[in-house]
């Protein structure tokens, strides 16, 4: 990231099972929306808690998403932040509403809480 000193690092949350559902979730869209949500991505890397709408929006109890629309559609991928410039993306989906569904935002919080649980065992 060279001397950026906004640089934060992103990571993908993995499941027991060994999958990333927000990497698979980005991977598996059609090339034109995979793209924007990378490069959406990235603009979380380098601005990270300064990286506001129409990219990123707060929800609820530290949980935020990022946002990439392409035609009608709109991906969302949600994420939290973890001390030390550290953000995690848990999963994503495509919602044509506005409102992000709150069972989207309790799977993040599950698994934040599931994150935060395994990673601070080891301290």
């Amino acid at each position: 990231m060279g001397n950026c000193e906004e640089g934060f690092e992103v990571e993908y949350y993995d499941l027991p099972d060994g999958t990333y559902p927000a990497f698979d979730f980005i991977t598996s869209q059609p090339a034109k929306m995979s793209a924007k949500l990378t490069w959406t991505v990235a603009l979380l890397e380098e601005h990270g808690n300064a990286l506001r709408m129409p990219y990123s929006e707060y929800l609820d109890d530290g949980i935020f998403q990022l946002r990439a629309i392409q035609g009608h559609d709109i991906a969302r991928v949600l994420y939290f932040f973890v001390v030390g410039k550290k953000i995690i993306l848990t999963h994503g989906f495509v919602k044509d509403t506005a409102k992000t569904p709150p069972a989207e935002i309790e799977r993040a919080k599950k698994y934040r809480d599931e994150y935060l649980s395994r990673n601070t065992e080891d301290e």
